[in-house]
């Protein structure tokens, strides 16, 4: 295709115009003055002015600002309303928390103070068991743990003549 330096691009209408204007005329960045169309010459041309029209000058929206401004366009009653629902949802959440962390602690520190001697006296009553055994075993010799029974092991019944 020759390209013609007396041709000028132009955009051609779609209609959409009339629908309220694009999504990128907001009320920032609707322009003040008519900017005249530049002449484009060649296609490279093309993607410079588009690179241009990018408004890379005004700061991004953050997710907040923009769902801040979103909230315009709901009755005040609404936002209150709304507004009251999150704050309630908020300290519920807290107080769930503040109370299982309660709960855990009381459990646990129970848990403690009521077992704790029921197996450290289960622990020494095993210890005894065992000191004794060894004892019998050491005064008795290595016989004696099976001949009285030792460690729940029952006698073995005398042999019959």
């Amino acid at each position: 295709m020759d390209s013609d330096p007396d041709i000028e691009f132009v955009d051609k209408d779609s209609g959409m115009s009339s629908l309220g204007g694009s999504k990128d005329e907001t009320p920032e960045r609707r322009p003040t003055d008519p900017v005249p169309a530049p002449v484009i010459e060649n296609e490279s041309q093309v993607e410079a002015v588009e690179k241009e029209e990018t408004y890379d000058d005004e700061p991004d929206e953050t997710i907040a600002e923009r769902l801040w401004g979103l909230t315009e366009m709901f009755p005040e009653p609404v936002r209150n309303f709304c507004g009251s629902v999150a704050d309630l949802s908020v300290s519920t959440v807290k107080n769930v928390f503040q109370f299982s962390c309660n709960a855990s602690w009381i459990f646990f520190t129970s848990s403690m103070i009521l077992f704790a001697p029921v197996i450290f006296e289960t622990e020494r009553a095993q210890m005894e068991e065992m000191q004794r055994t060894q004892q019998k075993q050491v005064l008795l010799g290595p016989g004696s743990a099976i001949a009285s029974g030792g460690h729940g092991m029952p006698a073995l019944p005398p042999m019959a003549r």
